[in-house]
């Protein structure tokens, strides 16, 4: 509807916008003068707290909806019930409209349960979503079908984020293989960048998070030295990315690293936001993190250490840039047929959602309300005006309905970092590894995935404190195998069969 908009403008508490006879959709609009305006289409949504809940029949919610010609309901749940919160509501059929969950077995369960609408044929019939790059949707769909609409965010995010001026005055370029991480670790640690006569430098900081999740950094790091991103998969046979040998070289160079005191030795214990800390601090000379955290990270660095810098770098190894791409979500919003009962009804959902991604709506939700949050530039890219209140009034909406920053939104003025970061993001994106394995089912996973997973990272971290010898990792990944994870390469090799027949 975009095209359709026209003499748009943000001011403050004011929302104007000039409809063109035709457009659709919109809360006036009528077939003759004077007819009555269009009912507003109710819409209910569940979804998780971010901040402070925002005052009722606000300036952004009121924009919203007099745009889609909604009357929105939304409810937000505080995160520490919100998994709990959204088992009762699915087991007992009473849900809202677009209810938020997270790629998990309990929702997974419900899809094939018949409880939600599927998406997938009706897609094709919205321009925004239709328009998003297939991996977004593919990383959610069931057994081959979508379910659910993602909150799109970034596949591929990581990247190494490093102390220019540290490496600069140390001789040393930004490491790309195994051998040139350990002896960037290495030279950080022993040569006192800093310059300060101690020895209290480490060439990376790890927390006890290190090795967690989609984005954990053993994954990101392996993946660049040639590993598959969790899972890889050859001829239909699986392995986990734990018994491929670039995974082995990175777990390699952390065990020789801490032996020689070139990381910090309290990583298995030491929370993520104190190692974040010490990177402010100045104690840390690379990491690898979202590539977008190097900004927040330099103006943190500059506060204490004034001529400290930062600049950031494409996950980078033997083979060039190979980044682990990850779900490209925050969460994904479902349809329950039960709050949802026909299929106009679920088109208006539909619409309401692809109108979030109209041009007006991309803006509002990304940068807020014009000379209010944010200005326009004379280059014709958009600037922070009030960032806290953005951050109080925008941020919500902006991290819970769908958006994508850099689509249907003129660019961000930012720093040369900041805008740095964004193009190694975007640009990283086709070298994203997927993992094979992320949509695929498994009973054993369903039902002890996290008790595995668990078993072996523990096993990382005791090979690299060097409690456990290269006999000792294999006897752990040995008990990995006969605990049920045999089993579970076998189940995702039947259901990739299954999704890939010959």
């Amino acid at each position: 509807m975009a095209s359709n908009v026209t003499g748009f403008r943000w001011s403050a508490g004011i929302l104007a916008i000039a409809v063109v006879s035709g457009c659709t959709g919109s809360p006036t609009e009528g077939s003759e003068q004077g007819t009555a305006p269009k009912p507003s289409f109710a819409i209910t949504i569940g979804t998780s707290q971010v901040g402070d809940v925002p005052e009722k029949d606000n300036e952004v919610v009121r924009a919203i909806e007099s745009y889609t010609g909604t009357k929105l309901d939304i409810q937000w749940i505080q995160n520490a019930a919100y998994d709990d919160k959204v088992n009762i509501m699915i087991a007992s059929n009473d849900m809202p409209m677009l209810l938020r969950v997270k790629y998990i077995p309990t929702a997974i369960s419900a899809m094939r349960s018949g409880v939600f609408w599927e998406l997938g044929p009706y897609l094709n019939q919205y321009k925004h979503l239709s328009a998003q790059d297939a991996p977004f949707y593919d990383n959610i769909k069931v057994d081959g079908k979508l379910y659910g609409l993602p909150i799109f965010r970034d596949i591929a995010r990581g990247a190494v984020i490093y102390r220019t001026d540290w490496l600069q005055s140390l001789g040393i370029k930004p490491p790309t293989t195994p051998e040139e991480w350990y002896q960037a670790f290495k030279a950080i640690a022993a040569g006192d960048p800093d310059h300060n006569g101690k020895a209290d430098t480490y060439g990376i900081i790890l927390s006890n998070r290190y090795n967690d999740g989609s984005s954990a950094l053993t994954t990101r790091l392996a993946t660049s030295f040639g590993a598959p991103n969790k899972w890889g998969v050859h001829n239909g046979k699986f392995m986990p990315e734990f018994m491929t040998e670039p995974f082995m070289d990175m777990l390699k160079l952390f065990r020789r690293a801490y032996s020689e005191k070139l990381i910090n030795p309290d990583f298995a214990i030491l929370d993520e936001s104190e190692a974040e800390k010490a990177y402010d601090l100045g104690l840390g000379g690379i990491r690898i993190a979202v590539a977008a955290n190097a900004k927040s990270m330099q103006d943190r660095l500059v506060k204490l250490n004034p001529s400290g810098q930062y600049d950031v770098m494409p996950l980078t190894g033997p083979a060039g840039i190979r980044v682990a791409g990850e779900i490209g979500n925050n969460g994904l919003y479902v349809i329950p047929k039960a709050a949802v009962k026909t299929e106009d009804q679920l088109r208006k959902v539909l619409e309401f959602a692809d109108k979030l991604m109209d041009e007006p709506m991309s803006t509002l939700q990304l940068r807020g309300i014009e000379n209010k949050h944010y200005v326009k530039t004379q280059d014709g890219k958009t600037e922070m005006k009030d960032f806290t209140a953005f951050q109080r009034e925008v941020k919500p909406y902006r991290d819970s309905l769908f958006n994508r920053e850099g689509y249907q939104v003129a660019p961000l003025k930012d720093t040369p970092l900041g805008e740095k970061a964004t193009r190694i993001t975007n640009d990283s994106l086709s070298a994203a590894v997927p993992n094979p394995a992320l949509n695929l089912d498994s009973a054993v996973y369903t039902e002890k995935g996290k008790e595995l997973e668990t078993l072996i990272m523990d096993a990382q971290t005791l090979y690299i404190m060097g409690k456990i010898d290269d006999a000792g990792w294999e006897a752990e990944v040995q008990k990995w195998r006969k605990a049920g994870g045999d089993e579970m390469i076998r189940q995702y090799e039947q259901a990739y069969a299954l999704m890939n027949p010959k």
